[in-house]
């Protein structure tokens, strides 16, 4: 039988240095027999192959997910494909503790599908060979989503690593909701109640929170009020509205941005110190709810649902599950304030809608030609879709303009349990034009997206950092940097708003940051901020 042959990086001990060869790489590659053939390989239609092929499959899945055979969707590929899954795929947190081990064993799966896997083990796994490069393989065997890279090289320098190779295949969403989670509310009924105007200002805020604090606004003649409430380094409850809106610097829980083309750190700037500096203000008067730095979600949430209201405006990024449906009409968005020059500055967050990691090809694969194949019918809108969301006919229906949307979920049920249970995730593409023409958003995710559109994107003050794939030089350059740069500031946050220290330690506090190298680590982002602007060369 006649064998296809694809070229596989091999990794050779040399002199105590790891040389690395792959197909764009020169000598020292090894080419491996494709043996999707000897089951009747089709290079197009279907079935893929003609006779049944069984491919192991491992990653992660939802704790409340069956085992992905059992679903609908899944049994519908192997019917069309001829290609049958053994899915050994495991929740979250069981599979992150047998990864690293499998990865280093020999009883590999065939695929990795929702690998789980963070960047540097992406690139440490394909550099060592245990990752195939895929970017022949998909130029290749897969006509959709190279016509998709083709059309969007930002994907694609997503999916590079520095190396030049591709090793995991993408999750895109693209909704615009992610890069905007803080969304700023404020209690309306309680405003009514002391004829106050809805702020539009950061002044006219500042004086709604002081009449929250001091004129009973719930009526219980206690003062129970907790006129302003937020969580720190969670995804979608941080006050970094409020430093631009003070200070004028634009902020995100990584502290790292993006304007005219060049990196920047936020936290070591004047308008992030104004910004504090106003915050401890507005702190040592009880503005300030002092569970703040260190409440978690489950007590965050419950405060909105008090017995009695004792919220006046907090961050969050879906109102009802704040403060329940019961008060949803007590409560209404805010959005950017005008700050203190008078400008309007959303601050964009790093959230990616651009993601690795939901598939690869180990070395264990001796059929990747089919694999590929299979993966690439992921790719097509309509399939994505369902991969995202489950299966038409059960999750999706068309409506009157051919758009694919959601069907409500049985009473009893919620919409994100029911999608767990019948939709895999894994490799997909849903762009912006994909939701005007194939899929119509989540009414949720619908919601946001107006809200986005209306208060925060028109004032956009910063472009996020990108979904650079760092090397392993970069990481090195970087992580354990970051994690305790990120820490600092952290910390200095709270005890700067609670004890209004700012002014006393500041001078200190920027002499740390540059001793544990913040220039170096801004400017490593840059560098692989230009590469990403070049494609990901």
């Amino acid at each position: 039988m006649r064998h296809r042959r694809f070229t596989a990086i091999t990794a050779l001990a040399a002199g105590g240095a790891l040389l690395l060869a792959g197909c764009t790489g020169g000598g020292g590659s090894a080419e491996v027999a494709d043996k999707s053939d000897d089951f009747g390989f089709n290079q197009t239609g279907l079935p893929i192959v003609d006779d049944t092929l069984t491919l192991s499959f491992g990653g992660t899945k939802s704790a409340l997910a069956p085992n992905y055979g059992d679903m609908q969707l899944v049994q519908q590929w192997q019917t069309d494909t001829n290609i049958a899954i053994d899915w050994k795929n495991l929740p979250e947190q069981v599979y992150a503790e047998k990864k690293n081990l499998m990865l280093a064993s020999d009883e590999l799966p065939d695929v990795l599908y929702n690998s789980g896997l963070t960047d540097a083990e992406i690139v440490q796994n394909g550099e060592n060979g245990t990752l195939l490069p895929l970017e022949d393989l998909i130029e290749e065997y897969a006509p959709t989503l190279s016509g998709i890279l083709e059309d969007r090289p930002d994907i694609r320098a997503a999916i590079t690593a520095s190396d030049g190779h591709i090793y995991t295949l993408p999750s895109v969403e693209e909704l615009g909701i992610l890069q905007y989670p803080n969304f700023l509310y404020i209690n309306t009924a309680w405003l009514d109640a002391l004829g106050l105007p809805m702020p539009s200002t950061i002044d006219e805020y500042h004086a709604a929170l002081e009449a929250f604090r001091t004129q009973d606004p719930n009526g219980n003649g206690k003062a129970d009020e907790i006129p302003l409430s937020f969580r720190t380094d969670s995804f979608c409850a941080n006050p970094n509205d409020l430093i631009a809106a003070l200070g004028g610097q634009p902020e995100n829980n990584d502290h790292r941005i993006v304007r005219d083309g060049e990196v920047e750190f936020t936290a070591n700037t004047d308008g992030y110190r104004a910004g504090v500096e106003a915050l401890s203000d507005w702190y040592a008067d009880g503005l300030i709810d002092p569970e703040s730095f260190s409440q978690d979600d489950l007590a965050y949430l419950s405060k909105g649902k008090a017995d009695t209201a004792v919220l006046g405006s907090f961050f969050w990024w879906e109102l009802k599950e704040m403060v329940g449906e019961d008060r949803m009409g007590d409560y209404a968005m805010l959005g950017v304030l005008k700050g203190v020059d008078g400008e309007q500055l959303a601050s964009v967050a790093n959230n990616q809608e651009i993601n690795r990691g939901a598939m690869a090809i180990t070395r264990a694969n001796q059929y990747p030609a089919a694999t590929m194949r299979w993966a690439d019918r992921l790719f097509d809108p309509v399939m994505s879709a369902q991969v995202n969301w489950g299966p038409v006919g059960v999750t999706l229906e068309e409506n009157a303009d051919g758009v694919l949307v959601q069907i409500p979920a049985p009473a009893g049920e919620a919409e994100g349990e029911r999608r767990q249970k019948v939709a895999p995730g894994g490799p997909k593409i849903t762009t912006t034009e994909d939701f005007e023409t194939v899929v119509a958003p989540e009414p949720r995710a619908k919601e946001r997206q107006d809200l986005v559109n209306e208060f925060y994107a028109p004032f956009k003050a910063n472009e996020a950092y990108p979904p650079v794939m760092l090397s392993n030089d970069e990481l090195d350059a970087t992580s354990f940097a970051v994690t305790d740069i990120n820490t600092l500031v952290k910390e200095k946050f709270a005890s700067w708003i609670v004890n209004g220290t700012v002014d006393d330690e500041w001078d200190g506090y920027v002499s740390q940051l540059d001793s544990m190298g913040i220039d170096d680590v801004i400017a490593t982002y840059q560098q692989a901020y230009d590469r990403f602007q070049d494609g990901g060369e």
